[in-house]
């Protein structure tokens, strides 16, 4: 089997934008639900590479970096269990990510969950689960659509944010 790209397939936004706007309500509650914008780039950041999306890991990286993260942080996500750069908080989303990421593979475990749950209140955990579900949506529609990597800029970030 070949994915070797041809170009982008569909532009899924201009064909369907009321597709595009389900995504984007779903962006804007995980963006407005009070988890840390640092820990959500880092998210996002971690299922795009699981899931291959060169558009996305090329945003979240470029955003991540907007809200002041590292390179070495950002290099060390893909090993995130053997670098000792993240939080206890940290990896406790990430372990979370991998697992709601992969869950035709995880089931998401006991141990990930109660690990969770050492970190995130109910509250917290279901939106760290929604930051995941938009993640792998957004993941989905620009691996499938083949999104072209290399174009987005981050918008200019404001201090609250």
């Amino acid at each position: 089997m070949s994915i070797e790209s041809n170009g982008p397939r569909i532009d899924y936004s201009a064909v369907s934008p009321k597709a595009l706007q389900a995504l984007l309500g779903v962006e804007r509650y995980v963006r407005e639900c009070g988890i840390e914008p640092r820990l959500l780039e880092l998210v996002k950041f971690r299922a795009s590479t699981i899931n291959g999306c060169a558009y996305c890991v090329d945003m979240h990286s470029k955003d991540a970096r907007a809200n002041g993260e590292t390179e070495q942080r950002l290099y060390a996500v893909n090993v995130w269990q053997e670098a000792p750069f993240f939080t206890p908080r940290e990896r406790a989303a990430l372990a979370w990510t991998d697992a709601v990421t992969e869950v035709s593979l995880t089931k998401v475990p006991d141990d990930v969950y109660e690990h969770a749950r050492q970190y995130f209140d109910e509250k917290e955990l279901v939106d760290l689960t929604m930051a995941v579900i938009a993640i792998n949506s957004w993941n989905r529609m620009a691996v499938s659509f083949r999104t072209v990597a290399g174009t987005y800029e981050p918008a200019a970030r404001h201090s609250a944010v």
